[in-house]
């Protein structure tokens, strides 16, 4: 986990606290133009090399031409199936096969792989995780769960390793504002979409086993089928290991299901239920002499109805609700100078309960598809900090404890109307809650088929992000309400081009501009004598401009390549001085279609944290995965997988207490049935 910016020598647990800011992505001008030179020097070999090559059937150019076969549909841009090709917004799609042949055993492993996204975690198992879309701060990205916002009302960042990889159909992540569909989403959304129910009568399913390097372990088993006309799907899961570093440690347990029932015709329930219980040892930090852990309970349930009201007219009503309980538990260390080591430096335990629901109503045309719909949402949060002895001689109270709660409600449209070529999806939004004034979030987005393999999009959104609960109602350490902060605002502008024109090779290209206003900082000891407390302010602009670019080839010789580049600029540089990250992803996959399946998979980011951190991240990580199977019948299947991670002892950590794991291994097998 990185330092925060409000961490200083007073008072330095705060730079390890997961319930406030903990992270602020710190910038500086880099060496693009090289890096982009070698990044496009790269992939034009591969460019060259595939035209050179032998003449690849007309199956594999099918493959080609169908790239998103398995992505054709997404959701998060208009909340309603929507294909693919018709989508304005900047959009990856990560599926259920790509997280298992990556051998994931969080949802950071993945996001930490699509461009665009930057992920701040010491790559430890199971480590905690802070995610920034293009430049933003980690409270302005929304984690959705089945529709369930998963971010901390504390801090506003959202938590993923209570989320396990196992239960996933597939991600769509949405850079950029996705407010005129979700409301508080001015960095984009991250949509989690768990795995549908079985439709056969004889039960389907796998249990898969994993063990590795310093105790790691990763068992996973599920079901899934019809009986009757109820069909199902069940998941369980435990993720545990030693840490692969000295005083990180990491547990949880994970229990999902998920039950579609038919009730008449044409009208069908959907429910959902979920728990998870990570613990995490966050390590030892004897700079600052203490000792850090947490461990969160989350539990969470859903029900909705869908119903066809007519062969054009849709409606969905779902209802949801939310528990998060979260403690992080400080203590001294007992090697430190301190007169206390080893007892109670700072605990914080917070106690989440939301609760939720939503209504749709999609009309459809062949080239027409309107969606209007309603949210409601209220949250409560408890919170008390428990402070040691050595804090007190500090003057800081023994105990505190605050109470606030949240309560929103939105209506949105949207509609995708589709001219031949052209795509157009104008949306709108209007937000209200109880703790900031209200909000309208308009979008316009335009996509243009150039012909049968390139298409140009552009869009244009209004996003914003609510302040979190800790900035305005206290809740932290050294730190004072402001209940008077107000919304962060902002204008996006983003343009692309994806296109199969190229022989055997994909590419999309985006151009992205957020210009950011209201945005919010930590005054240091704003409010004078005699506490010299630190408060959340409404202050400045920012503009967060760059561009990516995602490639990947088509199968040669069952080989696969793939690269991605990412590069966002801040104007004016953060509070830590910072102005410029970028990151590099570069992949090999092979599969034979039959027995053998391998990728070797390379990841750069440049932080430029200040040289007080004392960080260390300019290496690649390389990681590769290989998968065998051993047995096959008609609806039997048993492999083996081995994972080598970090292959050649890189270094990636934005704290010197904090390094990331060295080279360490594992070996599994999946069985399926």
């Amino acid at each position: 986990m990185g330092k925060s910016l409000i961490s200083e020598e007073r008072h330095p647990i705060i730079q390890y606290n997961i319930f406030q800011e903990s992270v602020t992505i710190i910038y500086m001008p880099g060496y693009f133009f090289k890096h982009a030179l070698f990044f496009l020097l790269f992939f034009t070999a591969f460019v060259f090399l595939s035209q050179n090559a032998a003449a690849q059937s007309e199956e594999e150019m099918k493959v080609l031409l169908m790239f998103y076969r398995e992505k054709d549909l997404v959701v998060s841009p208009t909340r309603h199936p929507k294909h693919i090709s018709q989508v304005a917004e900047n959009i990856t799609v990560v599926t259920a096969q790509e997280i298992e042949d990556m051998n994931a055993h969080t949802v950071a492993d993945v996001l930490n792989r699509i461009p665009g996204l930057f992920v701040s975690f010491n790559r430890d198992f199971g480590a905690p995780s802070l995610i920034f879309t293009q430049g933003s701060e980690e409270r302005h990205v929304l984690v959705l769960v089945d529709g369930i916002t998963w971010n901390v009302m504390a801090s506003g960042a959202a938590e993923t390793n209570s989320i396990p990889p196992g239960i996933i159909e597939r991600i769509e992540v949405l850079k950029g504002p996705a407010s005129s569909a979700w409301g508080s989403a001015l960095g984009g959304v991250i949509n989690i979409i768990t795995k549908q129910p079985g439709d056969t009568s004889q039960p389907e399913g796998s249990i898969q086993a994993s063990y590795g390097k310093k105790n790691s372990q990763d068992y996973r088993a599920e079901l899934s089928g019809r009986t009757g006309s109820v069909r199902y799907y069940l998941f369980a899961g435990r993720r545990r290991s030693d840490g692969l570093r000295s005083s990180r440690s990491f547990d949880s347990d994970s229990l999902y299901s998920k039950f579609n029932i038919p009730v008449i015709k044409d009208i069908k329930l959907n429910l959902t239920m979920g728990y998870s219980r990570p613990y995490t040892g966050l390590g030892d930090f004897p700079d600052s002499n203490i000792s850090s852990s947490a461990v969160f309970r989350t539990f969470f349930a859903t029900a909705s109805i869908d119903a066809l009201l007519s062969s054009k007219l849709s409606l969905n009503l779902s209802l949801y609700t939310f528990r998060q309980k979260a403690s992080q538990m400080n203590n001294t260390l007992r090697s430190g100078v301190m007169r206390h080591s080893g007892k109670l430096f700072l605990d914080n335990n917070q106690d989440e309960k939301t609760i939720g629901a939503s209504a749709r109503l999609v009309y459809e045309q062949t080239n027409h598809t309107a969606v209007m719909g309603a949210d409601f949402y209220r949250g409560s949060l408890d919170q008390t900090i428990t402070a040691g002895r050595f804090l007190r001689l500090m003057r800081v109270p023994k105990s505190s404890a605050t109470h606030p709660d949240i309560d929103k409600w939105a209506i949105y449209a949207n509609d995708t109307m589709v001219f031949n070529r052209l795509s157009v999806t104008p949306g709108i939004r209007y937000d209200y809650n109880s703790i900031t004034s209200s909000f309208v979030s308009p979008s316009l987005g335009l996509t243009f088929r150039l012909d049968g393999k390139t298409i140009l999009r552009a869009s244009a959104a209004r996003g914003f992000t609510i302040p979190p609960l800790s900035f305005t109602s206290g809740g932290g350490l050294f730190l004072d309400p402001n209940p008077s902060l107000d919304l962060e605002k902002v204008w996006s502008y983003q343009a692309g081009v994806e296109s199969k024109a190229l022989k055997y090779l994909w590419v999309k290209a985006t151009l992205f501009f957020h210009d950011q206003k209201k945005a919010i900082q930590r005054e240091r000891a704003a409010l004078g004598p005699p506490a010299f407390n630190d408060i959340y302010i409404n202050k400045g602009k920012t503009r967060r401009q760059g561009m990516e670019l995602e490639l990947e080839t088509i199968s040669m010789y069952n080989m696969t390549f793939q690269g991605g580049y990412s590069y966002v600029n801040i104007k004016p540089s953060n509070m830590a001085g910072a102005s410029d990250i970028y990151s590099y992803n570069i992949g090999v996959r092979y599969d034979d279609g039959n027995s053998f399946k391998a990728q070797v998979f390379g990841h750069y980011v440049w932080w430029d944290f200040d040289k007080s951190y004392n960080a260390d991240y300019n290496d690649f990580i390389w990681d590769i995965t290989l998968f065998r199977k051993i047995y096959a019948r008609k609806t039997t299947s048993a492999e083996i997988f081995f994972t080598a991670r970090n292959i050649f002892n890189g270094s990636q950590y934005n704290v010197g207490e904090h390094k990331n794991p060295r080279r360490w291994m594992e070996i599994g097998m999946r069985f399926g049935f």
